[in-house]
């Protein structure tokens, strides 16, 4: 995909970092989680994929590096837990991409240990351009508390040029290519086109949560497993 598009198209923004410099927030990171379901299991544990940050250009790269990284590994399950803030749309689609291509499921959650030894599902947030990473689950989940929320892209451009580059930034939306090209990513993920349509609605300075009723019409995602 990324051949398809521009460097303006690459520089759109989707996230709740909408009012702060994308660069001021945490990148994505990628690790390994152990998923303790029956109680305590010790070395045996399935380990899953936990994906906590802002989605940069480069994160899809990290995420294929991380992926041969940990190839070998007969304990690790094609699931990926999002917590994300958002980040660069095609690096997004890019991302959600890899995750269909490897049969991922993904949810909307973090892990957290009982104290019994069992992990418990801890809400997450799953906002803006993290919507389109989390399209690309072969099996996509948002469990009841954690939050899906949609928003227009838009990218920043410098106006002018201080000297030191620092002049002032204006804020420059889609022409409509973009969300159309969207609007055909998320067909082929198997997601309406209607989000697409509703989140370039949606003030760039707001979020909008979607409900339990869009994530169905939408078919976004399901509330449980």
């Amino acid at each position: 995909m990324a051949s398809r598009v521009g460097s303006f198209f690459r520089g759109l923004i989707a996230g709740a970092a909408a009012w702060m410099a994308a660069s001021s927030a945490q990148a994505m990171t990628f690790r390994l989680e152990a998923m303790r379901l029956g109680g305590p299991c010790g070395a045996h544990c399935p380990q899953v994929i936990v994906a906590d940050g802002q989605i940069s250009n480069s994160t899809p790269d990290e995420f294929l590096r991380f992926l041969r990284e940990n190839a070998g590994r007969q304990d690790l399950r094609t699931v990926v837990f999002l917590n994300s803030d958002g980040g660069y749309v095609v690096a997004s689609m890019e991302l959600g991409q890899i995750f269909r291509r490897i049969g991922a499921a993904t949810v909307v959650a973090r892990l957290s240990p009982s104290f019994r030894g069992s992990s418990r599902f801890m809400t997450a947030k799953c906002l803006s351009a993290c919507v389109y990473a989390f399209m690309g689950g072969v099996k996509r989940v948002s469990p009841p508390g954690s939050v899906l929320g949609i928003h227009r892209m838009f990218a920043n451009q410098a106006r002018g040029g201080g000297i030191f580059g620092d002049g002032p930034v204006e804020r420059v939306y889609d022409n409509g290519s973009m969300a159309s090209l969207l609007a055909n990513y998320s067909s082929r993920m198997g997601v309406s086109r209607d989000l697409i349509r509703y989140a370039e609605h949606i003030s760039s300075q707001n979020i909008h949560v979607i409900t339990p009723a869009e994530l169905a019409r939408w078919r976004l995602a399901s509330r449980g497993f």
